[in-house]
């Protein structure tokens, strides 16, 4: 009895411990399912208005201005002409000059603040000099600071200067919107890089300009990738910058502002935005899904220790 009495406890422990570990793979299994069937719904709802958005871009323009896009399956008629009519350099539809000018603008609007924000992290990382953690601390709460408010105080500068309605005044106010957030997530990468590796570098006689463009700059990659394509989607998408400082010309207006305009002036022309919308989008969607790996691993890295 005595035996048997203590060889109890020796049974149910384990008996109690593998139910309790059962329990736990089995509550894992069905949360792990809940979140897959949560995600496969709000992927579904997400691609349904893109998915008409590309039905109705192909049908014609009275199939478009009289019945839903879903019609397209029972009545089945397809046309080319918004595409053809969408992406001419000839006439006020036109897109084919305005993603030119998009690009102009794009490019150095991303390429600017991100060269300026590595060299600014480098130095709040690894550079020792009086003020340097009040002025990181300023100038990682400038990004509060609303957009809307300083577009009347930088326009007046760019008038005085003789920028107004060129691509420098919508090249330095994006790039001012964007240095902020861009030094910060920078920073904070930076800081998650080994002490002793700048420091072997510093003994081998490598000054600042080597450090950074030989060893931390190819670590930088998923960083300034994030960046590059947060800072893509943005300005790609942009309106109210473009329009504030281009001043509504058409010379260096970018997509967007036709995209605005492409319905006419008296909405007679909606049936075009199916096909300008679509077509808009098109170059987003593949920047993002080329650098999609290095968007969350940068954003990660960057933003969750400081």
């Amino acid at each position: 009895m005595t035996t048997a009495g203590a060889a109890l406890p020796m049974t149910t422990t384990p008996t109690i411990a593998a139910l309790e570990t059962a329990s736990g793979k089995a509550k894992k299994r069905l949360t792990s399912r809940w979140a897959s069937l949560a995600a496969a719904v709000i992927a579904l709802l997400w691609t349904i208005p893109t998915f008409g958005l590309a039905i109705s871009s192909i049908r014609p323009e009275r199939q478009i201005k009289t019945t839903g896009w879903w019609t397209f399956f029972s009545d089945p008629q397809v046309t080319l002409d918004n595409y053809r009519t969408v992406l001419s350099s000839e006439g006020s539809t036109g897109l084919g000059a305005y993603f030119v000018n998009s690009f102009i603008i794009v490019i150095p609007s991303v390429l600017i603040p991100i060269s300026l924000a590595a060299l600014a992290a480098y130095a709040f990382a690894w550079i020792e000099f009086r003020g340097r953690n009040l002025l990181f601390v300023i100038v990682f709460a400038l990004q509060i600071v609303p957009i809307q408010v300083t577009l009347i105080p930088l326009l007046t500068l760019y008038v005085k200067a003789g920028l107004a309605g060129t691509f420098w005044s919508i090249w330095i106010s994006h790039s001012i919107f964007a240095l902020p957030l861009a030094i910060f997530l920078l920073h904070n990468f930076m800081r998650e890089i080994p002490k002793e590796l700048v420091e072997a570098a510093r003994m081998d006689g490598a000054g600042h300009v080597q450090i950074f463009f030989k060893v931390l700059l190819p670590l930088l990659t998923p960083a300034l990738a994030a960046i590059g394509i947060f800072q893509f989607l943005w300005v790609w998408n942009d309106l109210l910058v473009a329009l504030t400082f281009a001043g509504g010309g058409n010379s260096v207006a970018p997509l967007t502002k036709a995209l605005a305009d492409l319905s006419g002036t008296r909405g007679n022309a909606y049936h075009l935005l199916t096909a300008g919308a679509f077509v808009s989008i098109i170059v987003p969607i593949a920047v993002f899904l080329s650098l999609q790996r290095y968007f969350v691993r940068g954003l990660l890295a960057g933003g969750l220790k400081g």
